[in-house]
């Protein structure tokens, strides 16, 4: 590996007191990193810094710090790494890596009360000034194409940029306004209105809230739409009817109050839940078909639930898109061999491309 290495106590199994934690916590340099999967991922932005946030609840402020530090520094117009390999962060394709970046803060700031934190130099720059050119950045446009809707102040996320990212032909894409994406956004707002009072980030907070509530809700379903999947404006993309447990954050960020808006989405939600975990997808026929996007070319691919299947019908092999793509860093090669038929559906577990449906 390039760069700063890894290091790991040989001993970090047994010896720490939290081996929860101590398994995935890592020196890189004179920072630290967080290790998002053994054995094939190296440290991921989103990974790293959701964990960060658990390091600021256990009162390990050292350790976060050393998180915020290491990923601020990369910091270049409004994006943040994907994944770092060394010094090489050239993977920013994500749109929710510098949120979760700035919850972090967040959660810093009402955890110490302390705003020391933000005057923490990152080459050059204070905390609260690589906060302020991100969220500005962000709001203006990113390199990636992550931009805020003018209209409405949403935040429009391309293409396999959340955490549903799998490689193309992207198995669920996501291409528009995710609603976790509108929750961390309208989060990070609220935050820079506290470092940053008067410049109106309050306002497009609420602006944010306003949209995702008028625009995201299904009240014949009782839940939050996923998605409004599109490439243009949110008042003209569509909202899709998934039931997928990503609109909880409205409610864990506190972007929507407690009401009967919370109390339909939380019982709704129930059916996602399954014996120590949660799906990821609600075993329920969809009125809006989940697009699938190669070669910018776009299929809506309905999910079919068969009498007595619990899972969505997988695609015939022979209507599966051939991808051309490579995979990219740190993901499972066998989902974009060139050349090979993909699975596409993303309520089906992973299998080898080329095998028989």
């Amino acid at each position: 590996m390039c760069g700063h290495p890894l290091s790991l106590n040989p001993d970090f199994l047994w010896k720490r007191p939290d081996p929860g934690h101590g398994c995935f916590l890592v020196d890189r340099g004179p920072d630290k990193s967080v290790i998002a999967g053994y054995p094939w991922f190296l440290d991921w932005g989103r990974d790293s810094l959701i964990f960060c946030r658990s390091l600021v609840e256990l009162g390990r402020q050292s350790e976060a710090r050393a998180i915020l530090h290491l990923f601020g520094r990369f910091e270049r117009q409004g994006t943040l790494p994907n994944m770092i390999c060394g010094e090489d962060a050239g993977n920013i394709e994500t749109s929710d890596a510098p949120l979760w970046f700035l919850a972090c803060c967040r959660d810093m700031l009402e955890k110490t009360g302390d705003t020391g934190f933000l005057a923490q130099d990152l080459d050059g720059r204070t905390l609260k000034q690589v906060a302020l050119d991100m969220t500005r950045s962000i709001e203006t446009g990113t390199p990636t194409g992550v931009k805020m809707d003018q209209e409405t102040g949403l935040l429009f996320s391309p293409s396999h940029f959340t955490w549903m990212d799998t490689n193309f032909p992207a198995g669920s894409p996501r291409q528009g306004y995710p609603v976790e994406i509108q929750a961390l956004w309208h989060n990070a707002l609220t935050f820079l209105e506290i470092i940053d009072p008067g410049s109106g980030w309050g306002r497009k907070a609420d602006q944010v809230r306003l949209s995702i509530e008028s625009l995201f809700w299904n009240e014949a379903q009782g839940y939050f739409s996923d998605c409004l999947q599109g490439d243009g404006p949110a008042r003209k993309a569509l909202p899709d009817d998934a039931l997928r447990p990503n609109q909880l954050l409205l409610f864990t960020l506190g972007v929507m109050p407690p009401g009967e808006k919370a109390r339909k989405t939380v019982e709704t939600c129930l059916e996602l839940l399954v014996p120590g975990g949660i799906r990821s997808l609600a075993d329920r026929e969809l009125a809006v078909p989940l697009p699938v996007v190669h070669d910018k070319k776009c299929s809506m691919i309905p999910i079919i639930r068969m009498p007595g299947c619990t899972r969505a019908m997988r695609i015939p092999k022979e209507n599966r898109p051939i991808t051309t793509a490579r995979p990219g860093p740190g993901r499972f090669p066998y989902f974009a061999k060139p050349g090979q038929r993909c699975m596409v559906s993303p309520a089906t577990p992973p299998a080898w491309p080329g095998w028989a449906a």
